[in-house]
């Protein structure tokens, strides 16, 4: 069994943290608290039982009491599945199609992923719910919400602090791991990170991977926004002559990219692109589950996840 390095809980700026999960590959993810003074804000919980009661005892040694709210940035069930631990009076805010999305994945994440001992999962999705932008005040501290999606999935929001200059992406970005667009937009990738880029963040935390400062961020931006015009023009060429999401990924198997963590993720991109090709609108629901046996005869066998 492949052990993972523990959780980091860093602070970003006074009050702001992010729990960084290493190694950011499958169910593995990146969350994080923002103090006020009047209390605190989650973003995001975890994936199985026992990471999800780590993260909240490690948020309770630097934000004691109990959370105003928590933030989802999408409907993925790493992000979402520590939802139910938070109090009942907490409200869990996240976009409409947030709430309508963790509902109707359900377990499906936990289902596909096989490997990990989840413990405990009850699915609570989002009891609070916005459409374009909502700003949270906690005391004199502002968060604002956006919804930029769809992108990785329909129900992208990212968590920003003006004033700190301070960004959560969710899972807009991956730093070291392919992005994951088939419940999102190919189409509408490259103008969600366009409005991160615009607010010119001094420290990104991406869903994934390590936390990126300064020019990280930009070059970050820019390998992203590379890999979402590959995944383009690799589909337009294969869709065009009639070849099989599966049967394009294989051909473009050698790519610059390839060495990024979870290439199969190329295979369920190639099949939101070609939806998208076909005329249907963005972020038209592909089952998770539809596209994964694809993506497993990429990989060449079962998909590995250590959570």
């Amino acid at each position: 069994m492949t052990t993972m390095p523990p959780p980091e809980l860093a602070e970003l700026a006074p009050g702001v943290f992010a729990y960084v999960q290493p190694d950011g590959s499958w169910m593995i993810n990146n969350t994080g608290a923002v103090a006020g003074d009047t209390g605190h804000l989650l973003v995001d919980t975890t994936s199985t039982e026992s990471r999800n009661r780590a993260l909240f005892a490690a948020v309770a040694e630097v934000c004691p009491g109990q959370p105003r709210g928590l933030v989802n940035t999408h409907h993925h069930g790493d992000h979402t599945y520590g939802n139910w631990l938070v109090p009942e009076q907490t409200p869990v805010i996240g976009h409409v199609t947030c709430r309508e999305d963790v509902l109707a994945a359900g377990l499906v994440a936990a289902q596909v992923l096989t490997g990990p001992d989840y413990g405990r999962i009850e699915i609570r999705p989002p009891d609070l719910t916005f459409t374009e932008a909502m700003t949270l005040h906690l005391g004199e501290r502002r968060v604002e919400l956006v919804h930029v999606g769809p992108a990785h999935t329909r129900s992208d929001v990212i968590v920003w602090l003006p004033e700190e200059r301070v960004l959560f992406s969710g899972d807009l970005a991956f730093a070291g791991g392919q992005p994951f667009l088939v419940e999102g937009s190919v189409a509408g990738y490259r103008p969600a990170l366009d409005r991160i880029r615009a607010l010119e963040p001094e420290v990104l935390v991406p869903g994934h991977g390590p936390v990126c400062r300064g020019e990280e961020i930009p070059a970050l931006l820019d390998d992203l926004a590379e890999y979402a015009a590959f995944v383009d023009a690799v589909a337009r060429e294969h869709h065009a002559a009639g070849h099989t999401p599966l049967e394009a990924a294989t051909a473009e198997k050698d790519n610059r990219f390839a060495s990024w963590q979870e290439s199969e993720r190329l295979v369920g991109n190639l099949h939101r692109a070609y939806n998208e090709l076909d005329g249907n609108p963005l972020g038209t629901r592909i089952p998770l589950d539809s596209v994964w046996p694809d993506m497993i005869a990429f990989h060449g066998g079962p998909i590995g996840c250590y959570a």
